[in-house]
């Protein structure tokens, strides 16, 4: 997970334990990834990756004549490139970090940047996916006149659209941990969104909370319930536009409760459906590096030894696959219920 080249002055076993603790905390703040098509880092290629999706096999109408073997058919296949951006963090120390698994200096700045790092490269993601031209727009045509919050009747335009394009429900997700791994859920679209939305959300006709599930297991510990087809999980990660909507006193403005009709916060809603997007994974031994440099090292720049520091940097690119399979909602918060 780390090299001596890259985790500075503590030992090859204390970087390795930092590491696996920063992507335990960054794990923890991300939901976007678990959905993904993942492709590792390549190592010691160029910046450029790509991603790959295989088109659906045309149907095969003709009858099979006997003795004769059918023409083969080829695969179809669509490519979209990205490139790879390295991103990263750094904080300084005003105390001694001891090289040992025990030092609470040291966990706790593993803690704190693994939290920095989550946080950063979801918001990247998000943006990603934001970028989606198939938006749809509750009570309006496009945001500026976006003036209701969602409903059954947007979410079944979203699954019909779906369904449509021959979109997949989710079947699996990515696993949490230092590996690159999958594990089984029950089949379903996702809807991914801000928690200021969780209320709406809950007056949806023929919503299950998540705690009333009947041998589903959430696929999120932010997962707040279904409603048909979608899975629903809610973050604070997802921020909204202030007040790019219609006027409304309804509505939360400027995430509040306006005293009179106020431009709306919009809301960005995001359905997906199996392999509509792609990134490299927050895992895997390519996924990120941790540097500390410990305090006590003389120099001209720090002649007493003083400062020390602990940094991360991680290379990560993505991209929409399908834009078909993946839909913008665009909607309001409901200020008082």
């Amino acid at each position: 997970m780390a090299n001596e080249t890259s985790y500075g002055d503590i030992s090859p076993r204390t970087a390795a334990y930092a590491v696996k603790k920063l992507l335990k905390r960054g794990q923890a703040e991300t939901v976007v990834d678990k959905f993904a098509q993942t492709v590792p880092v390549p190592a010691n290629k160029s910046k450029k990756i790509v991603f790959r999706r295989y088109e659906t096999l045309g149907k095969a109408l003709t009858p099979l004549t006997e003795g004769v073997t059918p023409t083969a058919q080829k695969l179809t296949k669509t490519d979209v490139e990205a490139t790879l951006q390295q991103y990263g963090g750094l904080a300084g120390l005003t105390d001694v970090v001891q090289d040992t698994h025990e030092d609470p200096v040291l966990n706790e700045m593993s803690d704190l940047i693994g939290e920095q790092a989550g946080e950063t490269l979801e918001a990247i993601k998000i943006g990603i996916l934001n970028a989606s031209t198939n938006r749809f727009y509750c009570g309006g045509t496009d945001t500026a006149t976006v003036a209701a919050p969602i409903d059954l009747s947007m979410l079944r335009m979203v699954n019909r659209e779906f369904r449509r394009f021959r979109a997949r429900k989710i079947t699996q997700i990515i696993k949490a941990g230092p590996n690159i791994a999958t594990e089984p859920v029950g089949a379903s679209f996702i809807l991914l969104g801000h928690s200021d939305l969780e209320a709406d959300i809950r007056e949806i006709t023929g919503f299950v909370p998540v705690e009333k599930y009947s041998g589903l297991k959430p696929v999120s510990e932010f997962e707040v319930g279904k409603v048909e087809n979608f899975r629903v999980i809610l973050t604070s990660m997802f921020e909204p536009e202030l007040q790019a909507g219609a006027s409304s006193a309804d509505y939360l403005s400027n995430g509040v409760k306006p005293s009179a009709a106020a431009k709306a916060d919009v809301y960005t809603m995001i359905a997906i459906a199996r392999d509509s997007y792609a990134f490299t994974p927050f895992a895997g031994k390519n996924a990120a590096t941790i540097s500390v440099l410990n305090p006590g090292r003389i120099s001209k720049s720090d002649p007493l030894g003083q400062r020390g520091y602990v940094g991360w940097k991680a290379w990560m690119a993505g991209a929409i696959l399908q834009d078909t399979w993946l839909a913008n909602i665009e909607c309001t918060a409901t200020a008082q219920f």
